[in-house]
């Protein structure tokens, strides 16, 4: 969308979680018959994130969530992604993961894209956060940071909003170990590396990635997200 469009009035802040459950809806849970190990682990679902989410939600201007398990469909993926279907879902033929698409992913990125539209045309920058967690260890091998904030280093709004963020966090609680682009990368395959090249002008993505070690039965620690909330809020985004 080009600038000249539109001119700029605001700054508007939005929020989304896409491994915020581990549900499977009733019409697939033959899938899954032998998958309750996966299901209720970090493959199935970002322990905490949708906790932190909801949190924290009072500070954005629109919120989204899902709830369902990426095992059945990965909606942080794109949709030629080798890993868009697990090994459960996988076998499912071309008409069925074709529902998936329709009744689970698109609606949920379809809704995403529509509010970014609308702020844009309304002459709004969009700041979206998009809040994961991760395993401690992964395949025995530690994680080394408790909060990861992950960008496009070419774009230069998303790597300040981090430097900034990373500072108030520090602020908060100065034992935090916060890295950039872990555990992974921020312009890997995913829901913000798309919506960047949809919405190349006045839009910024971050992913949000927090250890799952300050996760209990699926609720972050208080404590953490006072410091989240708290840094969040404090970001000079205007």
């Amino acid at each position: 969308m080009p600038r000249e469009q539109y001119i700029l009035q605001t700054v508007r802040l939005l929020f989304s979680c896409e491994h915020g459950g581990n549900e499977i809806p009733e019409k697939y849970l033959q899938l899954f018959a032998n998958a309750e190990v996966s299901l209720n682990s970090h493959k199935g679902i970002d322990f905490g994130a949708l906790d932190l989410f909801n949190y924290c939600s009072t500070l954005s201007d629109y919120s989204i969530s899902n709830k369902i398990s990426r095992l059945l469909i990965e909606l942080n993926r794109s949709k030629s992604h080798p890993r868009l279907y697990s090994e459960y879902s996988a076998s499912l033929n071309m008409r069925e993961k074709a529902e998936l698409i329709e009744k689970i992913y698109e609606p949920y990125r379809n809704k995403l894209e529509a509010e970014i539209t609308k702020m844009l045309l309304a002459g709004e920058e969009v700041v979206h956060i998009s809040f994961h967690s991760f395993t401690p260890v992964l395949e025995g091998n530690p994680r080394n940071a408790d909060i990861g904030l992950l960008f496009d280093p070419s774009q230069i709004s998303e790597k300040e909003i981090c430097k900034q963020l990373k500072i108030l966090l520090k602020t908060e609680n100065p034992a935090l170990k916060i890295r950039f682009n872990y555990p992974y990368l921020g312009k890997a395959d995913g829901l913000t590396t798309y919506l960047r090249r949809k919405f190349p002008e006045n839009y910024s993505g971050i992913e949000l990635e927090v250890n799952q070690k300050f996760s209990q039965e699926n609720k972050m620690q208080d404590e953490l997200k006072n410091v989240l909330y708290n840094s969040i809020k404090a970001l000079k985004i205007n």
